[in-house]
């Protein structure tokens, strides 16, 4: 009885060796077959090869695919890699920036992370330099400190020339869009990127109807941002801008409540009387006229609002609860509105 089990445990262990044998060989006649094949040699370079993986590819789809740019050398390995880590129903769609040196069990995890070679973000209309610093921050595209201290002078346009006491030469001059960006992007190029798109969506024809109006592209900007600040209904945007060259005008200070909020960095809901005496250039209850620069970066809707025909008599608006202005020709109609919406 203990040799017919000994001989029963051998003839096991047979087996399993063979099998694994087996396994072996198929899997090196495999890889030989595809070198003898012909199939593309990975460079040693390690230089990024996007790819990109679309919904409903199979793990064969994948391989064969990465297998013709040269990222790896067969195929069936590549499948029995993805199979042993239980990889063949994670794999996610996007593009991937991947190199012939890396191993493919390195190229399954990263595809299955979905870490994409590309970074997809949207700067909001309203956004100032702090506020994309940080988004671009939590998206790990860029150092929200550096990008902050390149904006300080980032000025590739004349039209974006320095002033004196200037927060940020770049404020209003990055166009509010969805990018799509590659990783490794540096904060410049980030800059550079929104700035162009900017001067892209500033049309001849726009360019035309500021210089009828009198304005140069910084001022219809920094007015601009301040119709982005304080409309929050599309309708009110070119009365607003109305107002505020009517005041300009008038010689009448601007009395934006937005200004006071960039001074104090944050959208602070009720003002006091102290706020609206904060000593700085960008105060315009203390001082006259356009603030020395933008205080957010605008959309295209509130720059078309300043560029628009928005004749009227108001001087005065006030919002109520729900964000709807309220306009008024005088003084005492302002102090009457302000009591109806309060």
């Amino acid at each position: 009885m203990w040799q017919k089990k000994n001989l029963l445990a051998g003839n096991q262990l047979f087996y399993l060796l063979g099998g694994a044998l087996l396994i072996l060989i198929v899997l090196t006649a495999a890889i030989t077959y595809g070198w003898s094949q012909g199939l593309p040699v990975a460079s040693l370079a390690g230089e990024p090869v996007v790819v990109t993986v679309k919904a409903g590819m199979s793990t064969q789809d994948i391989g064969e695919m990465l297998y013709s740019k040269g990222l790896i050398r067969n195929v069936f390995y590549f499948r029995l890699v993805a199979k042993n880590a239980g990889l063949e129903n994670s794999l996610k769609a996007g593009d991937y920036a991947l190199t012939p040196n890396m191993a493919p069990n390195d190229m399954l995890s990263l595809i299955a992370q979905g870490k994409t070679a590309y970074v997809k973000f949207t700067i909001p209309e309203g956004f100032t330099i702090d506020q994309i610093a940080k988004l671009l921050g939590e998206k790990k595209l860029a150092d929200p400190n550096k990008f902050r201290t390149l904006a300080k002078n980032f000025a590739p346009y004349d039209y974006m020339s320095a002033t004196p006491n200037l927060v940020y030469r770049a404020e209003g001059f990055l166009f509010p869009d969805t990018y799509r960006v590659p990783r490794g992007i540096t904060e410049e190029q980030l800059l550079r990127m929104m700035a162009n798109q900017f001067d892209t969506q500033l049309t001849p024809a726009m360019r035309q109807k500021a210089q009828e109006k009198g304005l140069s592209i910084r001022e219809l900007v920094i007015l601009a941002s301040l119709v982005e600040k304080e409309a929050r209904i599309e309708k009110d945007r070119p009365i607003i801008a109305g107002v505020f060259i009517n005041r300009i005008k008038q010689d009448m200070p601007l009395q934006s409540c937005a200004t006071i909020q960039y001074i104090l960095g944050y959208p602070k809901p009720e003002l006091t009387i102290q706020d609206t005496e904060i000593p700085s250039p960008y105060n315009t209850y203390r001082n006259m006229g356009l603030p020395p620069g933008p205080i957010a970066n605008p959309g295209i809707a509130s720059i078309n609002a300043v560029l628009s025909d928005n004749t009227t008599d108001y001087l005065y608006f006030v919002a109520d609860s729900q964000g709807a202005h309220h306009f008024s020709r005088t003084y005492d109609e302002h102090l009457t509105a302000i009591n109806r919406v309060n």
